[in-house]
Order: structure tokens, then sequence, then C-alpha cells
């Protein structure tokens, strides 16, 4: 049995599925199974925006062979695995989101590349596979057939299991040629091309690889068409979800902050894929830490509620939306007041944001007004301009006030620092304005009344030729709209 084979081997349960299986019965699981093979299918959607990235990126790196994988399957515990999400690049390039994909270029003689997909084929009957081995289609559901994914995806699609012996076989006929692998998602080939490619092994290696990485984040700065109109349906179903939150935040006061989540991540499967990232429901003086995502506290009237959430949708984009709401539907004088600093630091900033403007120009808008307020509040000793020189400010804001979005919450986080942080906006890219204010429960440098109370207002922005377009401009901002929808919803 050579190794290809041996990888097709029904494995079994843990538990011993496959032991005691009498010829009789495997024969019987053999036969009598409908035909379920699709014909006539027609390429997605996404499938003409896909091969335009695919194109940038061969253009990008002539004659070198680019490997990028989808990811395996990780364990959750014993023999139980985490629900799989593929490597955002991978379904950048693609469109497909399953486990053990591998999009492969390689380059032709005469220019550009050949692009060929590996995917996990249809489970076996021959061999049992499809009900033995616990990951086959018995056990997960059907999968798409070669010839299947082939027309959806537009591109050329082989079997998986086979791709690390083609691969070792081309490097091995043609080892002038230099590999790139998008790295951190698949071990096996990390491992696999770490020793075949010897010509760029070690730091060389890795930096070629980086490389690669850079180079996609910086593709996906700027969406296309296809991509915005994915935004936006993350934005529409997670104003959905806020207004699920605040019809039962009674359910929520009488039980914990995990109603809220609980009910969020109902809208985010029934209108998408999931969340985008573990929702922050974050009551009362939890709203002062930045990532609460243990949402195991208290939700009491009175106090505010401050819900960080975003859908993502089946194509995998998500939202990034936060509202800080009075839990009792009324904002407190001294609510108020520190509501109404974020708020008009958030106006600051999406004013901001517009087409030749820089990417820091927002957060240097909302930092400064809210170190001005700071400064009026004589939390700080002005003048402002000072306090804002040392970032003095930082100590009640914390953060930065927003980042790109898109398939990632935290989107093209590796795309080089001219491209992203001090460059020029330009349309179709998509970002987010939230600015805060958190004072600590334990501030001693802050008045009593303030201790404990957390602020951010969150909205997804895409700038456009004429300036910029609020994509969750349907969940209400200012004070008095939040609470005259906070009481409709609750009527």
């Amino acid at each position: 049995m050579n190794e290809q084979d041996e990888a097709k081997k029904p494995k079994g349960r843990k538990n011993g599925l496959n032991s005691g299986v009498s010829d009789e019965l495997a024969q019987s699981m053999r036969t009598g199974w409908a035909d379920t093979d699709r014909g006539g299918l027609e390429p997605g959607p996404q499938a003409p925006y896909t091969a335009k990235r695919r194109k940038a990126l061969s253009a990008a790196f002539p004659g070198e062979r680019l490997v990028i994988p989808s990811g395996r399957l990780k364990t959750r515990s014993n023999d139980t695995e985490y629900p799989f999400r593929a490597a955002c690049d991978y379904v950048y390039l693609t469109g497909d989101q399953t486990e053990n994909g591998v999009l492969v270029l390689e380059p032709k003689a005469d220019g550009g590349h050949d692009a060929v997909v590996y995917l996990l084929p249809r489970s076996s009957r021959e061999n049992g596979e499809f009900w033995l081995d616990y990951q086959g289609e018995l056990w997960t559901g059907r999968r798409n057939s070669l010839t299947e994914s082939a027309a959806l995806l537009g591109l050329q699609a082989r079997d998986s299991r086979t791709a690390a012996d083609v691969l070792a076989a081309a490097v091995a006929a043609a080892p002038e040629i230099s590999t790139r692998i998008l790295r951190g998602h698949d071990a096996e080939l990390d491992g696999l091309l770490a020793v075949l490619d010897t010509g760029w092994q070690g730091e060389r290696a890795t930096a070629r690889d980086e490389e690669l990485q850079v180079f996609l984040h910086g593709l996906r700065l700027v969406k296309d068409e296809w991509e915005i109109e994915q935004m936006r349906a993350a934005c529409t179903a997670t104003a959905k979800g806020f207004e699920d939150v605040v019809r039962e935040l009674a359910q929520a006061v009488a039980t914990s902050e995990r109603w809220i989540e609980g009910t969020f991540f109902r809208r985010a499967r029934v209108e998408g894929n999931d969340v985008g990232y573990g929702s922050i429901c974050a009551a009362g003086p939890h709203a002062t830490t930045m990532h609460w995502v243990r949402n195991d506290g208290q939700v009491r009237p009175g106090e505010l509620l401050l819900l960080d959430a975003g859908v993502e949708t089946d194509t995998l984009y998500t939202a990034d939306v936060t509202r800080t709401l009075p839990i009792n539907g009324r904002f407190d004088e001294v609510q108020r007041k520190i509501y109404q600093a974020v708020y008009d630091a958030q106006e600051a900033g999406i004013a901001a944001v517009r087409p030749g403007g820089r990417f820091r120009d927002f957060h240097l808008a909302a930092q400064r007004l809210l170190a001005e307020r700071l400064v009026e509040w004589g939390l700080l000793e002005g003048p402002a301009d000072r306090v804002f020189e040392l970032g003095l400010h930082r100590r009640y804001t914390l953060t930065g006030t927003g980042h790109m979005l898109g398939l990632d919450v935290h989107d093209c986080a590796s795309a080089r620092v001219e491209d992203y942080v001090d460059a020029e906006l330009v349309p179709g890219m998509v970002l987010t304005v939230e600015p805060g204010l958190y004072f600590q429960a334990d501030d001693l440098t802050v008045p009593a009344e303030y201790r404990g109370i957390g602020v951010r207002i969150e909205d997804d922005l895409l700038v456009t030729a004429d300036g910029a377009e609020n994509l969750s401009a349907a969940l209400p901002r200012a004070v008095d709209e939040i609470e005259a929808w906070m009481a409709r919803l609750a009527a």
C-alpha cells in the first residue's frame, strides 16, 4: 500500500467503529445508492472576481510557483473539531470554503500561471470511506465532486490528497523555479516545501513567503463591487441582530450578558455563516474592558450596555458595529454627557473619511476632539494641544479609532504600512470609525460618577468617489434617536 492509498484508507472513529465489520455489511454499504452528481452547473457570481484577483497575483510573481492552502480541521477536544473556517486569502482567490483545499499557481513557460485548486473529492463507497471514516460524507454531509467544484469555481479541480506528491514532483522536476507558500495554514505543506525547496530555506524563504502574504493583504485593501455588496449584506443583518437584542433586553436583565450574546448569535446564524468575531456584550463596568468576551456578567437597569458585534455572511465578509445603549432605555445626565462626547468625536472622524484623505486623518480628528473634552471636564490639564501631543488622553481612549474591514474583522493586517496606515484613502476601501471613552471602575483620577462607564460608537464606512457611505447607518447613533428607537422596539 503506497502513501496515497494509506491516506484514502478509512480511519474510523476512535471508538473503533470499523472493527468487526462483516464482509456482508461492507458489501451492502457499497451498493444501492442513487447517483446524486449534478450536471449543468455554472460558475458562481464570485467566480469572475476571483479570476481577476488570481490574474493580479500572477502578474505580481512571474515565473514563481504559488501555494495558498485553505487550512485543516483543528481539534477542539479528543475526537471533536472546531467548525472549519477557510483561510481568508484562499477564499479571496477561489471562492471555496472547504477544508484541505490548496490553490496552486504553476508558472507557464510563455508567461502567466496555470491555476489549479486541490479539493477533497466525494467519499469513496468502494473502500467504505464515506461511512467508516468519521470525516466521510455519511458523517459530515455531501461534498461537491471535483467536476462540480470545477464548474462552480471556474477552476481546474483535482484531489487534494495528491497535492503533496504533485508539488514534490514539480519541485524536483524544475528546482530552479522558486516556490512561495502562504504559511501557517497547512503544517504538512509548510514542512514539505521547507525540505524540498532547499534554495530558499531559512530566513530567506521566510522573507519570500511573507512577501506573498503582504501582497495579498495589500490587494484586499480595495474592495470590488461584489465585495461591497457582501459588506452591505453583513451590515443589514447586523442591524437586525442589534434590534433583536434590544427587544430581548428584559430577558437579559433576568439572566446575564450571555442572553445578549445568544440572541445576536442566533441572528448571525440565520442571516449568515457566523459572528465575524467574538461578540462583546459588555454591561456596566465591563464596558470599560476593550475586548470583554466572557459575557457572563449581570445586566442592570440604569447602566449602559456596550454591544460590539458583527454578522459574517455566508461568503465570510463581516460587519463590525458597536452601539452603547442605556439598559433601561434612557441615558442619565452623566451617561448622556460622556456619550455625546464620543458621538461628536465619531462625527469628526467620519467627516475625515474621503478619497484623497489619509487613513490616519479620521483617527487624529476623533482623538483630538476627545482630548479637548477631557481638558474641558478638568480630567486633564491643558492646553488640549499639549495633551494631544503627549498622548495623555489615551488613558481614557485606550486605542486607535478604526481599522480596515472585510474578510477579516481587522482586515489586511499584514499589508505594508505605506499601503495602509500611512496610505491615502481611495474609493472601495471599507473601514471602521470607532472612538470611545473608558473610565475604569478603580480609576481615582476621574469623578466617582464617571467610574465604570465605557462608551464606544462604531460604524462601517465605505470610501466613495465623493466622500463616504455609512454602511451601518440603519442603526441610530444620536442620543435622542437611540432612546426613541429603543422605546419603539420595546413597545
